[in-house]
């Protein structure tokens, strides 16, 4: 087959700079074959390289005494002691999302997966992080079916626990979904396997599924913005395929038992081109494949094709030779392919031959840690003007907006199509706060939350980042876990124009000031930009994924308001409307300063509360619609009326960070009030649960009739 001829708008189409091309012919001396160009492609893209974002991504906190491995591997692995650790990541699945929900979502669920087991860890939890735009939007509804559809369908038949995540909509998703993908698993904390390949000589090997022209070019397409061609985008899209990617993790794991994984690597995004590369830079060492030992699904499949098909349910190993009958026999077992088709070498060297034909012969190194860097110019977000004026409203009337909205109504209808109890080790369901989920055989368990509010970034990069983490922290230890560390999926434009990159810098900084002060380091994740659609770019949307350890179930929050209970207001009265879900849903305004986060304030107060769980019988975080909205959603779990006592709108419907609501019995309050006190912690008694009323000040209404509409909105909105 006769390769194409490198043109302009060849080298355009593969989303290369005039700059970056240059760059190549230099390394080369000579102008890159169609399938070089199209490896370097691969490899420079942003989403493989990092290019615009690895300056700010060191600045990160990654480092810990929990830590076993940071970023840089397939996932990041934390110690959660008696030698176990649990191993999780972060990733987008954007672009492909908008483009084929069902398939793109499915294959971002496949995709984090696989980057879980891969370091030898069986995956126990998932969570999902879903933007969406206006739900008027005539696109927005089949998103959503898709898109939730798809999780639902890969998640169940894999048979992994959904256990939380978040929901949002708004207008600036409506040219750009996100999709933002979680997973953990838990692996022997002297087990953990890494991708850096060792040893000259040594079998590189295809494991999985086989190759097809699925998801060829989908790295590259994922570092583009849209416009009005994206319907042609829909062959970059991968198609999943849970049930392979099940035998595929069984295989995995018992290949891992016999010793004869060197080095592993999953095949996600630029799949056989990006996972040799990796193996080979972080081993110092080259790679040679024969493509014709891939084994393919489609006939005459050229080598460009091959080196960047997305196909899924794949991974590449360095083989210790000697246990090469053995290692196939596993996967024979397990029907499915073993196939070696190259090895290592000494040079620096990516050696690409098909049918005894060079295809490419390039410098392995400058395709990974010498691929660009940009320093790209950013300017500081403005800082928004004062809120202005706020009306008068009805306390029952503004928690109506709210709960009836479908950014704050319930998402059953979203979780009811997870499958959130398989294997048996779901303490807490989505919904409900942070998902728990024992460690199996022990009496520990891992708390996960995935937590940002763009409006707040948007307005200021830097408090928006801090309380992004800030959140997190709230919402593990409200479940009496404690915060082990953070993995990120950093959402955002177009790096090159400088007040987009002023976001994420600033995000960047507020992400870091948080985990350091929280003890909380990054060990993964992922950076997705040009999420735009014909110039107009998304709401920042630096999302922060997270786990707690909970060292014993009896130190786990779970339980639901009682007749009688005391609410606690732990962190003081609200006062700040300034960018507030209330002020979004009643009045369409996104106006004023969001509330500055006090990162002191927030480790003393959440110590406080692990300190004393066995004094708390239900504990939320307040955040987004203030005590309102946390105080009915308790009030809702537990099936029972309440009444609060502070009735202006600040207090009610201020999102004043560092916060808690409580509910405890009358002793159990008394003796909170005692120990807050001795450790100047602010904790007042706010109200009181009971009844079949919901009362806010002096305005009331049913339970019955609030519940209805919390339950209810999401569906009719938006499906």
């Amino acid at each position: 087959m006769q390769e194409p001829e490198i043109t302009e708008e060849l080298i355009e189409a593969h989303g290369l700079s005039t700059q970056e091309y240059a760059e190549i012919l230099r390394l080369l001396n000579r102008p890159p074959t169609f399938t070089e160009l199209g490896i370097f492609s691969a490899m420079w893209n942003e989403h493989c390289s990092y290019k615009s974002s690895k300056k700010w991504l060191r600045t990160l906190p990654t480092e810990g005494p929990q830590v076993i491995c940071g970023p840089g591997e397939n996932a990041g692995v934390v110690d959660i002691g008696d030698g176990q650790a649990v191993v999780f990541k972060m990733e987008s699945h954007n672009h492909p999302s908008y483009i084929e929900p069902y398939q793109g979502a499915a294959t971002g669920v496949g995709g984090i997966l696989r980057d879980v087991f891969t370091m030898g860890a069986r995956p126990i939890a998932a969570m999902n992080s879903l933007s969406f735009g206006a739900p008027e939007h005539p696109k927005t509804r089949q998103l959503v079916h898709g898109v939730v559809e798809g999780i639902g369908g890969y998640g169940n038949c894999f048979g992994v626990p959904t256990v939380g995540g978040e929901v949002r909509f708004h207008p600036a998703y409506d040219g750009n979904c996100l999709v933002n993908a979680f997973a953990a698993g838990l692996a022997d904390a002297d087990r953990i396997f890494y991708s850096a390949a060792s040893g000259v000589g040594r079998p590189v090997v295809y494991l999985g599924a086989r190759t097809g022209r699925d998801g060829v070019g989908g790295a590259t397409m994922a570092s583009a913005e849209f416009d009005d061609q994206i319907e042609e985008k829909r062959p970059t899209v991968q198609v999943g395929d849970p049930f392979t990617e099940k035998r595929l993790m069984e295989a995995t794991l018992e290949l891992m038992e016999t010793g004869a994984v060197v080095s592993i690597q999953d095949m996600g995004a630029a799949g056989l081109t990006c996972s040799a590369v990796e193996m080979g830079d972080k081993g110092g060492l080259g790679i040679r494949l024969d493509l014709e030992r891939v084994p393919v699904r489609e006939e005459g499949m050229s080598a460009y094709e091959m080196m960047l098909s997305e196909s899924q349910e794949r991974m590449l190993m360095v083989l210790d030779p000697a246990k090469e009958a053995e290692a196939r026999a596993v996967f024979e077992k397990w029907d499915l392919d073993f196939a070696i088709v190259g090895e290592t070498i000494a040079e620096d060297r990516f050696l690409i031959l098909h049918n005894g034909e060079v295809k490419a012969d390039l410098p392995l190194r400058a395709l990974s840690g010498n691929a660009p860097e940009y320093d790209r110019p950013w300017v500081e977000t403005p800082p928004p003007p004062p809120l202005g004026d706020v009306p008068e409203v009805d306390p029952i009337e503004g928690l109506k907006a709210l709960i009836s909205s479908p950014n704050y109504a319930s998402k059953h209808w979203v979780y009811q199509q997870y499958d959130s109890q398989v294997m048996a080790d779901t303490i807490r369901t989505p919904g409900l706060g942070a998902g728990i989920v024992r460690v199996h055989g022990t009496r520990k368990a891992l708390a996960f939350t995935s937590d940002v509010t763009p409006r707040y970034v948007a307005a200021d990069p830097y408090e928006g980042g801090k309380q992004a983490v800030a959140e997190a922290w709230r919402n593990l230890t409200a479940a009496g876990a404690l915060p082990l560390a953070t993995t990120d999926n950093l959402n955002f434009g177009n790096p090159e124009k400088p007040e987009i990159m002023g976001q994420f810098v600033g995000a960047i900084k507020g992400i870091g000031a948080a985990v350091a002060a929280l003890d909380m380091p990054i060990v993964s994740g992922n950076v997705s930009l040009y999420n735009e659609t014909d110039g107009e770019a998304i709401l920042p949307t630096p999302t922060i994924g997270a786990v707690g350890l909970i060292g014993d179930l009896d130190a786990a929050i779970t339980g639901t308001p009682r007749e009688g209970h005391v609410l606690l207001l732990l962190g003081g009265e609200g006062a700040h409307l300034g960018q507030s879900a209330l002020l979004a849903e009643m009045w369409e305004r996104a106006e004023g300063p969001p509330p500055p986060v006090d990162l002191a304030a927030e480790k003393r107060h959440g110590d406080f509360i692990r300190a004393h769980h066995a004094l708390i019988e239900a504990c939320t975080d307040i955040s987004d619609g203030g005590l309102a909205l946390a105080a009915f959603e308790m009030a809702e779990a537990g099936g029972i009326g309440m009444a609060l006592e502070p009735a202006s709108v600040p207090a009610l419907f201020g999102e004043d960070q560092a916060r808690y609501l409580i509910a405890t019995d009358f002793d159990r309050a008394e003796a909170l009030m005692v120990e807050a006190g001795k450790a100047g912690v602010p904790l007042a008694a706010v109200g009181r649960f009971g009844g079949d009323m919901v009362r806010l000040g002096e305005s009331q209404a049913p339970l019955e009739e609030l519940s209805r509409l919390y339950r209810e909105s999401f569906a009719a909105k938006v499906t």
